[in-house]
This record gives structure tokens, C-alpha cells and sequence, in this order.
């Protein structure tokens, strides 16, 4: 009678927590998610809970195993990788999930023009270098506008985040002081200016602050109605950030683990500045799963993301993810196993 009701209670549970997924991370597609979770939740009746804390908080809330997943704009290092690997027995999988674009964001009153900046200009701005809007480095590009002596006040975010790897990724390539005196991370130590947690604190906070500049995903920046500059890309195009363009970027070659930096792109026509963001699980469930049926949960959900849910992309001013990556993403999501059970390659058919 006691194994009877234990059996019970155990399948009770599993059925419980395959109801309800628990995420965290990244801010940069959280409008993406937040719609997708809502089109799942109503499709299936699963309830996914997604933190929007940050790409730094999800990868150390899947450090601490407190969720399923998490969320993130920016790579695991080789370092970070074989930490969790000795501490779990497992590899975080990185799964291609969407494309984006960071834009450099601004509050100039009286001035219409959509502005043209280069790298290297955005890394001086940022590094305190170039102080007022009509200096000379910024009309000389933009020749057109009437820029006001206003003095520039750099907004950042303040919070680990994969915006700010996205964004620090691209000065570091495009600015040799950047690179040896700030360098590229989650977070970083900001020369100057204010900061913000959140991207829609970073948002408010340039719209709030003539003379403002900062830089946010490109769907809050359309959400917000904020003026964004147009950047210079390789091939010497100011290109703005658009889903073409931002998909242009990502015409490369992705690694077997699809960790891959894609600002800076060599693609006459790509925008500068843009990135993949992928959901981080373990290629072991039941390190962060109760039960078989909530760890396949997990893989059915993110499965749906990879297929029917990339529809949602540019609904969103996200870029879907090209057939190179798509493919790369189902392949590792097929790795998943639960005690040994290759519940990953069972539902993604890889």
C-alpha cells in the first residue's frame, strides 16, 4: 500500500511541475518571449515564468540550478564552461533562439535627422572623450544637422547583461583604447555616465534627459518611438538597423557550439551591431527538473520556440534564425537527456 501511494504521489508531482516552467535572463528578446510564452501557455496550458533580470542574473540562477533555462545575449566563456562542467557533470547547451540589433539611442531636441555615427566615434563618446554634440567628430558626419552645444550624457545598464556584451563586443573590435581600457563582458567598469538596470530603464532614462545617449535593443527603442543612429559597418555603409540588416550580419559560419560574435560583420549591407541570443539549458535535465515529464517539458518548449515560434520574430522586429543556425540549434537541443534518456533526440527527431 505504501509503494502504491508513493508511486502515486511521485507521478502526482511530475504531472504538477510539467504545468509550470521557470526561466530567467536575458531583457534583450524578453518582449519576444513574453509573447511567445503567452502563445504556448494558451496552445498547451503550460505556464512559463521568465525572469527578465539580465543576462548575467539567468546565467548565475543556472549556475545555481534555481531554473529550467535561462536566457542570454552573451556566450559562456571557455572558463565559465569548464567551471560548470566540473561543478555538474554536464555542458550548458547554447540554443540559437533569435537575431537582434543594439542601437545607439538619443535625445537631441530640434534634431530630426536620423544621425550617423562611426565605432570609433561611439567608443570616444562612451569613454568621455568626445563631450558635446557639436563637436567637431559628430558633424563632420553629419553635416546636414544643426547640432546644439549640448553636453552629452552617456546612459548605460548597471546590470549584467547581454545588451551591454552585445554593445562592448562591437567597440572592443572597432576601438583599440576601448579593447585595452574597458574591454567586453556582461559588465563592465563604465568610464562615465549614468546607469540604468533594465532596458527600459536605460530607455526612460534617455528619453527623460536631453542630451542623452545610450544604447537599448531595437524594440524598445520602436516601442518607445526614440530616435536611433545609423552605423558605419566594414564595407564604410551607415546602415540602420532593420531585420534585413540584422540578418545580413549573421551570414557566418557558426561553431558546433554556436558561440559565435557576429558584430562587426564583414556583410556590405549587415548592421554593425547585432547578436544571437540563445536559451542556455543542461544537456542533463535532471540537474534542474523534478521529473521526466518536466524535463521533456522543457525540451518540447524550447522545440516550439525553434519551430512554430519563430513565426512570432519579426511580428517583433526580431530576426528569425537562418537555416544554418536553425539547424544547428535543433542538433544540440537533440543532446538533451534526462538519467540517461535521450529524451532530446526523441522529440526534436535529430
Amino acid at each position: 500500500m505504501k509503494k502504491l501511494v508513493f508511486l502515486l504521489l511521485t507521478t502526482f508531482a511530475g504531472l504538477v511541475f510539467a504545468q509550470s516552467l521557470t526561466g530567467a535572463g536575458a531583457t534583450f528578446p524578453y518582449p519576444l518571449y513574453a509573447k511567445m510564452f503567452d502563445e504556448y501557455n494558451k496552445l498547451t496550458g503550460i505556464k512559463v515564468n521568465y525572469q527578465s533580470i539580465g543576462s548575467g542574473g539567468g546565467i548565475r540562477q543556472l549556475s545555481e540550478r534555481t531554473v529550467n533555462f535561462a536566457g542570454s545575449d552573451a556566450f559562456l566563456s571557455d572558463e565559465q564552461m569548464k567551471d560548470i562542467k566540473a561543478k555538474t557533470g554536464a555542458t550548458v547547451l547554447h540554443i540559437p533562439m533569435a537575431l537582434g540589433a543594439v542601437v545607439p539611442t538619443y535625445n537631441l531636441p530640434g534634431v530630426s535627422k536620423t544621425l550617423n555615427f562611426t565605432g570609433p566615434l561611439l567608443a570616444d563618446i562612451f569613454l568621455n572623450k568626445v563631450k558635446t554634440w557639436n563637436d567637431p567628430a559628430i558633424q563632420q558626419l553629419n553635416p546636414d544637422a544643426k547640432l546644439p552645444p549640448l553636453p552629452i550624457t552617456v546612459v548605460h545598464r548597471s546590470d549584467g547583461s547581454g545588451t551591454t556584451f552585445i554593445w562592448v563586443d562591437y567597440l572592443s573590435k572597432v576601438s583599440r583604447e576601448w579593447a585595452q581600457t574597458v574591454g567586453r563582458g556582461t559588465s563592465v567598469q563604465w568610464p562615465t555616465g549614468l546607469g540604468g538596470k533594465g532596458g527600459r530603464l536605460v530607455a526612460g532614462v534617455v528619453r527623460q534627459t536631453p542630451g542623452a545617449i545610450g544604447y537599448v535593443e531595437l524594440i524598445y527603442a520602436k516601442q518607445n518611438k526614440m530616435p536611433h543612429g545609423a552605423v558605419q559597418n566594414k564595407a564604410g555603409r551607415f546602415v540602420l538597423a532593420s531585420l534585413a540588416a540584422t540578418s545580413e550580419a549573421a551570414s557566418v559560419v557558426l561553431p558546433g557550439d554556436a558561440r559565435v560574435s557576429i558584430t562587426d560583420t564583414a556583410s556590405p549591407s549587415g548592421y554593425p551591431v547585432a547578436g544571437f541570443t540563445w536559451i542556455l539549458i543542461y544537456d542533463k535535465l535532471e540537474l534542474v527538473t523534478k521529473s521526466e515529464a518536466e524535463a521533456r517539458e522543457v525540451v518540447k518548449l524550447i522545440n516550439w520556440m525553434l519551430t512554430d515560434g519563430q513565426k512570432i520574430h519579426e511580428t517583433l522586429d526580431y530576426g528569425a534564425l537562418p537555416d544554418v543556425a536553425d539547424a544547428r540549434a535543433k542538433s544540440l537541443l537533440s543532446r538533451v537527456t534526462y538519467q540517461g534518456k535521450p529524451i532530446g533526440k526523441e522529440i526534436v527527431g535529430n
